[in-house]
């Protein structure tokens, strides 16, 4: 662990911070153009790709205490690339019985066409995503960092 990491979970432990701005301070060191080559920021490599799916919620409905509800999600991208590499390992038969399940529910969706390639190219993609929805009682963000 470097020493900017463990300063900003001492300032957390110390209650200096909140966890939300610990997280906010620790994703920009993993940002930081030391971990780039020479003279390169993150966002300036032509094949950085994102290393998260971030969904961030904010409701006034089902608050308590007279506070809103907060949601804020952080998946790796590694996980996803982890489930497709399941995905491969599931037996055919499995496959199958699986695909005929999400027919009947009305999902389109077929677990053969799951390739580490596929997943590759909608990761690359997922880099310009941005999802905002705000409404009178909720906010919702969905993006990648």
């Amino acid at each position: 662990m470097n020493d900017n990491r463990r300063q900003i979970l001492d300032m957390l432990a110390a209650g200096q911070i909140s966890s939300e701005q610990a997280d906010r301070l620790i994703a920009a060191l993993e940002k930081e153009p030391s971990a780039a080559p020479p003279g390169a920021s993150a966002e300036a490599q032509p094949g950085a790709q994102p290393k998260y799916l971030r969904v961030v919620v904010e409701s006034e409905e089902g608050h308590h205490a007279g506070s809103p509800a907060k949601v804020n999600v952080r998946v790796p991208i590694q996980l996803l690339r982890a489930g497709v590499q399941l995905a491969g390992i599931i037996p055919p038969q499995a496959r199958t019985r699986v695909n005929a399940a999400l027919h009947e529910k009305g999902i389109e969706f077929d677990l053969n066409q799951i390739k580490p390639e596929n997943l590759e190219e909608l990761i690359y993609q997922l880099k310009d995503l941005t999802v905002d929805i705000d409404d009178a009682n909720n906010k919702v963000r969905v993006f990648c960092e």
